[in-house]
C-alpha cells in the first residue's frame, strides 16, 4: 500500500464532511467526523489544522472568519470545486485500497 493511501484518509474525511455541510469552522469538522463514525474516529487539532492548511494551499477549501453560534470568531471552510475534483479523485483511491484490504483480509 502506497504510504499517501493512509496519510489521505484525513484529507478525505475532511473534503466528503465539507461537500455535506456547507460551511464549518474546524471545531464542526471534527465534531461531525465523530458523530457520523459512531465516535470511532477521532481527529486531533495537531492533525486536524495542518491539514486544512495543505488544502486550502491546494485549493482544495476556502476560508473566511465568521462568528460561530456563540459569538466567537473562528474560520469556517468550505470546499471549493477543485476541492469536489479532488474528493472523487480520493473517494475512488480509497474504494480501490479498501477492496485490496478486504481481499486479503479475506483470503483463505
Amino acid at each position: 500500500m502506497a504510504k499517501n493511501d493512509l496519510q489521505g484518509t484525513l484529507e478525505l474525511l475532511i473534503l466528503k464532511t465539507l461537500a455535506q455541510n456547507t460551511s464549518l469552522h474546524g471545531y464542526g469538522i471534527v465534531l461531525h467526523i465523530e458523530r457520523v463514525s459512531g465516535e470511532l474516529l477521532r481527529v486531533e487539532e495537531g492533525s486536524l489544522y495542518p491539514a486544512l492548511h495543505r488544502m486550502e494551499q491546494n485549493q482544495w477549501v476556502r476560508s473566511q472568519w465568521a462568528l460561530t453560534e456563540t459569538n466567537r470568531r473562528a474560520k469556517f471552510y468550505s470546499l471549493t470545486a477543485v476541492g469536489r475534483k479532488q474528493l472523487a479523485i480520493t473517494e475512488r483511491a480509497w474504494e480501490q485500497t479498501v477492496k485490496g484490504v478486504q481481499a486479503v483480509l479475506h483470503f483463505a
